[in-house]
């Protein structure tokens, strides 16, 4: 499944002997249960995620998200969040 690239699967690339990329969404929502966190928002989405089915890649986020007991959305243009 094409879309589930950047959700499951590393970007990295190798720069001047650096690693340099992105973790995969659903790690980043493990470290999210590990800190704590409450409450996410993804941002900074590649083409991938965004000309992909919102709605079937937003459960399978939720689905990751309920199995580690917090919320995630993925960010989108015009929205709008309280913090407090």
């Amino acid at each position: 499944m094409q879309e589930a690239f950047q959700l499951e699967h590393e970007v990295m690339r190798k720069s001047d002997d650096r690693l340099i990329g992105h973790s995969p969404i659903r790690t980043q929502i493990g470290w999210c249960k590990k800190e704590g966190v409450k409450r996410a928002v993804i941002t900074h989405l590649g083409s991938q995620v965004v000309e992909s089915d919102e709605r079937a890649l937003g459960a399978r986020l939720q689905e990751w998200a309920d199995a580690r007991g917090l919320q995630a959305a993925f960010a989108h243009d015009g929205m709008e969040l309280v913090l407090r």
